[in-house]
């Protein structure tokens, strides 16, 4: 947070994990994004782990969990996270960009949608 320099348009979104909406870390935030904070108890609330919008949740653990453990499944928690780093480093540019493209589609969709679930999108059949 030190290096980076919001803006006043600037958001910050998190999930609603415990150690993210402690008093302490809601304090800062608050502090660094006054009412912009996307947030569990946040100036904006948001619903923790929204998949529908975010390119970690509908793309990157799911494709990191397959590659990880395609063959012999890590026995460290070190060679876990090797294994993770790796297959992150191992990410085709294009599939980023593809992963990215779709997280903008998946924005205007929920703006056309008034913000609720995108189940012709997320829950195809």
């Amino acid at each position: 947070m030190d290096q980076y320099d919001p803006d006043e348009e600037t958001l910050f979104q998190q999930d609603g994990a415990t150690s993210h909406t402690a008093n302490v870390s809601m304090g800062l935030l608050r502090l660094a994004f006054p009412g912009r904070l996307i947030s569990k108890n946040g100036d904006i609330p948001w619903p923790p782990r929204s998949p529908d919008l975010t390119a970690p949740d509908f793309f990157l653990w799911g494709y990191l969990k397959c590659k990880v453990f395609e063959e012999n499944a890590p026995r460290t928690k070190e060679d876990l996270k090797e294994r993770i780093r790796q297959e992150i480093n191992n990410i085709p540019l294009q599939m980023l960009q593809n992963a990215m493209g779709g997280f903008h589609l998946r924005l205007q969709q929920c703006v056309q949608n008034q913000g609720r679930h995108l189940t012709g999108t997320i829950f195809k059949k």
